[in-house]
């Protein structure tokens, strides 16, 4: 296997060890084992990010587009040559199995790929104005971006954070998950070694609370962008606004997966059971409210169930291993507490639902079906391998039940008739739909939900946008 990577914090392009800090134990949660042991910031390492911020947009607001794309196309090179020891480290941190991690690489190599065309694409305006008067409209770079990435897309995440700021010719702090550090360093050091100064982006880790207040109340920071949780996202939305800072905010989901009666069942069983424990379901897009037409739901569950029993669980470097354990002990806690919850109050569990041996943090593939809607599980995000499926006498009452909670991140459907795409894709009330299909994000396509998931996007041209701020100039 290959060698897990020394840990550091990345300040001003330099390394910053140990040497007396407080630190955070890494471990694999497969086997429990202690990976490694990362830094955590003070405010004097903080302060020397900020001050590094400062520098790099400085500079980089001025680099041409040529110089972004160049090192945005360097980056996507490098991760693609580095793309088994990359894999294999978000494996070892987080837990995802191998083919899982590699396609999340290759989600950065298409989304730095992408930025590095965009960044020629950044056109202004020039207003209609009588003889002798010029109005024009042009996008700036919003100045340094403060990044919180989470630990469910070790590699993805920060790859996100850093490829549109760095596109847009901003700056970047990027404080990522203490549980899946190596995995960030290893994208940023791509970025590096791709020729990106080093007061560009910094990497910092620390006690998640204290690093976002003192980030946030510095009047360096001029954006935050945030992938996380709704209850954290407010509170990091109340602190940006005390200096009225920009924020794009990716918060929960609980997505709906809506299937009529006219579908192939066994075709729409085939492809929703593996993406359900995709990543062991801690997907923030994860299909989760399984919403199914009365005609077809008993055969559904069973069909569902007999799936999701067969999936082979273990450590994700292992052959075969289709889905590996949750990603820290936080999250088997979570589940026991959920599924017991959702069977105490009439819940009835087809399979599963329970942990998987005495090491790591394995939880069996679960179905829960006919589960009350006052269930805590049926209110809040699991972000587990837990699929609740209940049934629905029609469309109507399936786009009520869809609608019914505050968040709106993802929506699936799956119905033949051409007719209800389009009354669907006018009712549900989500940032994006997949209809027949479990694909719902790609480099060119914008990444973001409504209501209590959050606003703003990531990806595509408007998740570049999102790292602008536009000027008008008039001229007489």
């Amino acid at each position: 296997m290959p060698h897990y990577p020394e840990l550091a914090m990345v300040i001003a392009g330099e390394r910053i060890g140990i040497d007396h800090r407080t630190t955070f134990t890494v471990r694999n949660p497969a086997t429990g084992d202690a990976l490694g042991h990362l830094p955590l910031a003070d405010t004097a390492d903080l302060d020397r990010a900020l001050e590094a911020a400062a520098r790099g947009f400085a500079l980089w607001r001025h680099a041409s587009a040529a110089q972004r794309a160049e090192v945005l196309q360097g980056a996507a090179a490098l991760m693609l040559e580095r793309k088994e020891e990359l894999a294999w480290v978000a494996t070892q941190e987080q837990g995802k199995t191998l083919a899982e991690a590699r396609v999340e690489v290759m989600m950065n190599v298409e989304l730095f790929r992408f930025y590095a065309g965009e960044v020629h694409r950044l056109y202004g305006r020039q207003l209609v104005r009588p003889a002798g008067m010029r109005s024009t409209v042009v996008h700036e770079p919003v100045g340094p971006v403060a990044a919180f990435a989470p630990w469910n897309f070790p590699l993805g995440n920060p790859g996100r954070k850093l490829a549109a700021p760095i596109a847009a010719g901003c700056s970047v702090i990027l404080k990522a998950a203490e549980e899946t550090p190596a995995s960030a360093l290893g994208v940023l050091q791509c970025l590096y070694d791709a020729g990106l100064p080093g007061d560009v982006a910094q990497a910092v880790f620390g006690d998640p609370a204290q690093v976002s207040d003192y980030l946030l109340a510095s009047p360096v920071i001029r954006k935050l962008s945030f992938t996380g949780s709704t209850a954290i996202g407010k509170h990091l939305m109340k602190l940006a606004a005390n200096d009225l800072k920009r924020t794009t905010m990716e918060l929960g989901g609980h997505g709906p997966v809506l299937v009529f009666g006219d579908v192939d069942l066994e075709e729409v069983l085939d492809k929703v059971v593996p993406h359900k424990f995709r990543n062991t379901g801690q997907v923030c897009v994860a299909p989760t409210r399984f919403i199914v037409e009365d005609a077809i739901y008993d055969r559904f569950v069973a069909g569902f169930a007999q799936r999701a029993a067969a999936i082979r669980v273990g450590p994700g470097w292992h052959d075969g291993v289709q889905m590996g354990p949750m990603a820290n002990p936080r999250r088997p806690e979570a589940m026991e507490k959920l599924v017991g919850d959702a069977v105490s109050r009439g819940g009835r569990l087809v399979t599963g639902g329970a942990r998987i041996g005495n090491q790591g943090c394995f939880f069996a593939p679960t179905v829960l079906a006919d589960t009350p809607l006052d269930a805590e599980i049926m209110q809040e995000e699991p972000f587990g391998p837990v699929a609740l499926i209940n049934r629905y006498a029609d469309e109507a009452a399936m786009i009520a039940e869809a609608n019914r909670l505050p968040y709106g991140l993802a929506a699936y459907a799956w119905t033949q008739d051409y007719r209800r795409h389009r009354r669907l894709a006018a009712e549900l009330e989500t940032g994006m739909l997949a209809i027949n299909t479990t694909t719902i994000g790609a480099a060119d396509a914008p990444f973001g939900g409504v209501k209590w998931s959050g606003h703003g996007h990531e990806d595509g041209p408007e998740g570049l946008q999102a790292c602008l701020v536009t000027k008008t100039i008039h001229e007489g």
